[in-house]
């Protein structure tokens, strides 16, 4: 699937791609508008039904994945509510022998994600994995999403990479798409980014479950 001899870069999405996506799925849906229903004297439920259009709203903006954002709108402490659920955070299968694999061959290995920075930095606690990043970026910097052609520009000023020697794996199809439109030349998506949910259908990329498909010798050819 994977010509390594092509590729210097391998930028590496987080939530969904390295991280099991039910730590967020469960924090978003569940966690959240349980203390929201707590705070306004709600079910759970009436909780839900207020909260999911409001997310809707904002869904693929920078908006979206700023705990800053909900915070305020909330009066929510959402970086208190995240370490509260901490030991939800897991890796996807295999993302260390994937990293420990890029890292022998000498390609560059930059986490590229939306997550706000204090998300970042709580996950990278709880996973250790940040030693194994030559750069970790979070959209933020560039005030402009994964999904927006702004961030790609801004991105490669900042941080200047072939985008035809560049793998990039990420399992939000919106994102892949615009970075296919950029130039990124090796697209792969994730087909499972949550444990708890079913395998998905993925069309228009190549899609993988576990990293150990790309390795050579595990299965990557």
């Amino acid at each position: 699937m994977i010509n390594w001899e092509s590729i210097d870069t391998v930028l590496l999405d987080m939530d969904g791609t390295l991280l099991d996506l039910h730590f967020d799925n469960h924090f978003w849906l569940t966690h959240v508008p349980q203390h929201f229903a707590d705070q306004h004297g709600l079910e759970l439920e009436q909780a839900q039904q207020q909260l999911f259009p409001r997310y809707r709203q904002v869904e693929g903006s920078l908006d979206w994945y700023c705990v800053d954002y909900w915070s305020e709108r909330l009066n929510l402490d959402i970086v208190q509510l995240k370490h509260e659920l901490a030991h939800k955070i897991q890796l996807r299968p295999n993302v260390v022998e994937f990293l420990h694999y890029l890292r022998a061959r000498g390609i560059e290995i930059r986490l590229v994600t939306n997550a706000h920075e204090k998300a970042i930095g709580l996950k990278m606690q709880h996973t250790w994995l940040s030693p194994l990043f030559d750069m970790i970026i979070s959209s933020h910097q560039f005030g402009a999403p994964k999904e927006e052609p702004a961030f790609w520009r801004l991105f490669q000023q900042r941080y200047p990479f072939d985008p035809r020697r560049t793998l990039f794996i990420d399992d939000n199809l919106a994102v892949l798409h615009t970075a296919r439109e950029y130039g990124v030349a090796y697209l792969l998506a994730i087909s499972q980014p949550d444990s708890r949910q079913p395998e998905r259908q993925v069309r228009g990329f190549p899609a993988i479950h576990s990293f150990l498909e790309i390795i050579p010798g595990y299965g990557g050819r």
